[in-house]
């Protein structure tokens, strides 16, 4: 399953009045999606130099391609 199709499947549930406009969810689901890539890459080391922080480099970049849709989300 796709990450941003797992976001949209929580909004769609939500008691949001606006899921009946037509892209409505897509319009709420895109400032999260923006907050949580912000906070995903205040995470990323800029100048990765050990082992530890090249693992979360390489953490970072799989969870925003998840983000993304580029890549299923692990089960």
């Amino acid at each position: 399953m796709k990450l941003p199709d797992l976001l949209l499947q929580a909004i769609q549930r939500s008691e949001i009045p606006l899921r009946f406009e037509p892209g409505a969810d897509e319009a709420v689901a895109a400032p999260v999606k923006e907050l949580l890539r912000a906070w995903l890459l205040s995470h990323e080391p800029r100048n990765p130099a050990s082992e530890f922080a090249d693992g979360q480099k390489a953490l970072v970049s799989q969870l925003l391609a998840e983000l993304e849709g580029a890549r299923d989300v692990p089960e």
